[in-house]
């Protein structure tokens, strides 16, 4: 049982045997009247100890006294002050260890459920968003900036390039933001489930950029079609890359070329962004029977879930620390557990093993123990000698994390990166060894949140503001 079921209001979900075989949006949502109750749980604490907790600094009592007085509306033009992705956060944000965390409601039992109110409150502007279009009506935007003259691109549609765009735009910048793939939207888009986060609420979410009047071009490689450099002699004064980290990681072992294995990214990518869940997609992956997740992070928990929903009788996760170390938001993996997905902890595959046509019969995998904590803090594992076995699978899929694309590395003489491929920027401003070029998120950090990636867009665009009109 998840512990959410014993929260005083908690998030309503699909039941687990069925959402186990579909793509439907598994929490369904607080009602106003959930919503008005939850929100008056809070203290409206004049020191804001939650506020500490959000990367993107929301006025959280604010918004919160809003949803309690049944003001959904202003709680929205509250929320819109601080983030350009409210639906966005209330959905896939770690709130456990960021806002919530800090909430005074812990010391007598649960926190205020500040990520399902801002779900709550971006929804509810949507629906009424839609509503006003049924019934022949446009739908309310916020006052438009006046244009200040100055032109900045973003390179990346995810959520710290949509970030940045939105701050900057409402500061009056003329932005372009330049995305690779055919559809915007980022990590959003081909790395997170619908059954987690609908794509239509990622699409309404981008869509209201242009109210401010930001243009989005899709299909633009940047390092391909144009480099960085061409984009200064375009007019752009700066430039912010928010590019992400989409080159997977493999664990170079033997037999990972076989048919079968793959990256989560491909996996997710194929799944998520190209439909490939449906009968007709034109982009299939493998549904496989047998299913070996190899991984503990929030992304491990979406690709053994996705497989679940493709048909698999049996999914395993694969991770070589024990469920206390494991990397993954408690409620990505009390969901997974509902639905069926096994744990396979303290074991690491060390071969993938194949028939005679090339395809995926099995993996060798070694047992560990937990010996002394290494420097992030958890017990580093240690192999078991003679511990090896074999698991029965027909596909494997590599969930051991990601790094940034170097083709922007390679085209933008002057920008350097760490030695794994994160583009050198300073904090909290993003700026780059490279004049007038910023840069945050994943491109920087490396595989992490949404609403850090957020922070950093946020951070960024206020630099470039500043960097902008000292000239």
């Amino acid at each position: 049982m998840s512990n959410e079921s014993k929260v005083k209001n908690a998030m309503p979900s699909q039941d687990a045997k069925v959402r186990a075989r579909n793509f439907n949006e598994v929490a369904l949502g607080y009602t106003a009247e959930t919503a008005i109750d939850e929100a008056t749980r809070c203290l409206n604490c004049p020191h804001k100890p939650c506020v500490e907790g959000c990367p993107v600094g929301i006025d959280i009592p604010a918004f919160i006294k809003c949803v309690a007085e049944g003001d959904f509306d202003e709680a929205y033009s509250e929320l819109t002050k601080y983030t350009s992705l409210p639906a966005v956060c209330g959905r896939v944000c770690p709130q456990e260890s960021q806002c919530e965390k800090y909430c005074v409601r812990l010391e007598d039992g649960d926190p205020v459920g500040i990520g399902r109110l801002e779900r709550f409150v971006a929804d509810y502007k949507m629906q009424k968003d839609l509503d006003a279009v049924q019934q022949g009506y446009l739908p309310e935007t916020g006052d438009v900036p006046d244009k200040n003259g100055h032109k900045v691109a973003i390179i990346g549609s995810g959520p710290a390039g949509v970030t940045a765009a939105g701050e900057l735009a409402r500061k009056g910048y003329d932005v372009t933001i330049f995305e690779a793939l055919h559809k915007a939207g980022g990590v959003l888009v081909y790395g997170i489930p619908e059954f987690r986060l609908p794509k239509a609420i990622v699409q309404k979410e981008i869509d209201s950029l242009g109210n401010y009047g930001v243009e989005l071009k899709t299909n633009m490689v940047i390092g391909r079609v144009l480099t960085i450099d061409e984009l200064f002699e375009a007019g752009y004064e700066a430039v912010f890359v928010g590019s992400g980290a989409g080159l997977p990681k493999f664990m170079n072992i033997p037999g990972e070329s076989l048919n079968g294995v793959f990256s989560a990214n491909e996996f997710l990518t194929r799944v998520n962004l190209m439909g490939a869940w449906r009968d007709d997609a034109k982009t299939p992956v493998m549904h496989g029977k047998k299913v070996a997740v190899v991984g503990g992070g929030n992304v491990a928990m979406d690709a053994a879930r996705s497989a679940l929903r493709l048909g698999a009788d049996e999914v395993t996760i694969v991770y070589r620390r024990s469920m206390k170390e494991l990397p993954a938001r408690v409620e990505e993996v009390e969901h997974a557990e509902e639905e069926g997905v096994k744990f396979n902890l303290l074991v690491s595959p060390i071969e993938v093993l194949g028939d005679e046509n090339g395809n995926v019969t099995g993996m060798t995998c070694i047992r560990y123990e937990l010996g002394e904590p290494d420097e992030s803090g958890r017990r580093r594992p240690v192999a078991v000698k003679g511990s090896e076995f074999t698991m029965d699978i027909d596909c494997m899929i590599m969930s051991i994390g990601t790094s940034p694309n170097p083709l922007i590395k390679h085209t933008t003489p002057g920008l350097d990166t760490e030695s794994w491929g994160g583009i050198i920027a300073e904090e909290p401003s993003g700026k780059t060894t490279k004049n007038g070029v910023y840069a945050g998120g994943d491109a920087v950090t490396g595989a992490a949140t949404v609403i850090l990636a957020m922070g950093a867009g946020k951070d960024a665009a206020n630099a470039i503001h500043e960097y902008v009109m000292s000239k």
